[in-house]
């Protein structure tokens, strides 16, 4: 039998060691192991939730060993991240069984010598969590900055970024928000099928769902269940998975039936299939990306839903010539930081700097001044991205309307479930509107004379 908390610390090991990415160590642990799908949730709960919650982790350690957790041999740290979060977040884990299992850990993994040390650093965390003395909570941080970054396990700039923003109230609940484990949203496929015959399909299977206002394709799935590829009408092309945000994009771009689009930065390309079920699949659609490997999951998934008027176009679109002056509408959905999608990407707040996000910007700006080249005398371009960085949305937006003169915004006319700005661009603020981060923006450009 395997041991689930063995198959977590080595992908932690992974993580901490190599710098690799929670998911990507994720995957190739599992693929050395045998686990039924209890222990493969239980790992991934571990392994994301070590990895998210890391700096309020580390603030334990620092409270209550001698030595700090950066000056922990890097082996049992982890080992201590594992027990620590097992005991601080996860309720259903009688506390004698995260202290015994962490102990195991320690003593399987060279640090026998060690194990009465994790035993009584565990031991001394629950009896001041017993006595309402958790580090965590009774301790006197010197700024809100401070307490929300090492209570919710965020950088610093990042909670100072969205304080200046929205307040602190509300980074609060958006802190909290990105702690959460994210929804799945499906799109009906109105090609092939309808949301009234999922929902009975799925309700069949004992499955929750829930419709999302204003997105006439979205359902979320409420609760457990199991492979995707194992739900109803999944093999059949019924639905491909996007969150909501995501779907909002495309009724922005609003594509029709017999144009010809271009979706700039396509894979893995539920844009550019949402893109063919609103036009009927009637029309070309342009999909480019320079990733090929990337690419064949669009294919993969425009094959399953049955899509015919999608067109692969491998390499970065900023040198595509034969594109300019072709397109009814554009989409860039453009690379970013993800900064909107923290609750899906367990160790993204930990990637980004403030410098590397101004090096995002600039390539953002890049590929929309060449983007706006694509489109037609009075045609629509949207901008997009799963972040919500202002350097990112705003700023990029702002500076191209500048240099731009013939181009503007054009505010949205459909029904949506968030309230556009005074400037006519969509920000989801995921605390707020129940759904991934994002920006959106609908651009014009004027027609000639």
């Amino acid at each position: 039998m395997q041991n689930p908390r063995q198959i977590a610390f080595l992908a932690l090991r992974e993580v901490h060691r190599r710098g690799a990415f929670a998911d990507a160590a994720l995957d190739r642990a599992f693929s050395n192991s045998q686990l039924n799908d209890l222990d493969r949730r239980l790992v991934t709960e571990l392994v994301y939730g070590s990895v998210r919650r890391m700096r309020s982790i580390d603030f334990i350690i620092d409270k209550l060993a001698t030595k700090k957790s950066s000056q922990q041999p890097p082996e049992l740290r982890t080992i201590l991240h594992l027990g620590l979060y097992q005991l601080e977040y996860l309720n259903q884990i009688p506390p004698s069984a995260a202290v015994n299992t962490t102990v195991q850990l320690a003593k399987e993994n060279g640090f026998s010598g060690l194990s009465s040390f994790v035993n009584g650093l565990l031991r001394q965390y629950i009896r001041l969590t017993d006595n309402n003395l958790n580090p965590l909570t009774v301790t006197n941080y010197k700024s809100t900055v401070e307490r929300l970054g090492i209570l919710h396990s965020f950088p610093e700039w990042l909670v100072k970024l969205w304080i200046e923003q929205i307040g602190e109230t509300e980074t609060e609940q958006l802190c909290e928000w990105f702690n959460q484990s994210p929804t799945i949203d499906l799109r009906i496929n109105p090609l092939k099928s309808s949301i009234a015959q999922i929902e009975t399909a799925f309700k069949t299977h004992n499955i929750s769902t829930s419709r999302i206002p204003h997105l006439p394709q979205a359902l979320r799935l409420n609760g457990s269940i199991g492979a995707i590829q194992n739900l109803p009408g999944y093999s059949e092309g019924w639905w491909t998975i996007q969150d909501s945000s995501a779907q909002l994009v495309t009724h922005l771009l609003a594509p029709q039936p017999g144009e010809t689009i271009i979706d700039a930065c396509a894979a893995p390309g539920g844009k550019t299939t949402h893109s063919a079920e609103l036009m009927q699949d009637e029309g070309t659609i342009y999909a480019c990306d320079k990733t090929a490997s990337r690419l064949k999951k669009l294919k993969e998934n425009a094959d399953r839903l049955q899509m015919k008027s999608i067109k692969i176009h491998t390499g970065d679109s900023r040198h595509f010539p034969e594109f300019v002056n072709l397109a009814d509408r554009v989409l860039l959905d453009a690379p970013c930081s993800g900064l909107g999608t923290l609750h899906r990407r367990a160790d993204a707040r930990w990637h980004h700097t403030p410098e590397n996000i101004q090096q995002q910007s600039q390539l953002q700006s890049e590929l929309l001044a060449n983007a706006a080249t694509f489109v037609k005398s009075g045609g629509v371009l949207v901008y997009a991205t799963c972040t919500i960085h202002p350097l990112e949305n705003e700023t990029v937006i702002r500076s191209f309307l500048g240099n731009n003169p013939n181009w503007q915004i054009e505010p949205p006319t459909i029904d949506l479930p968030v309230q556009p700005s005074p400037e006519g661009w969509v920000k989801v603020w995921p605390h707020r509107h129940h759904m991934d981060g994002f920006f959106m923006v609908r651009l014009k450009q004027l027609k000639n004379e």
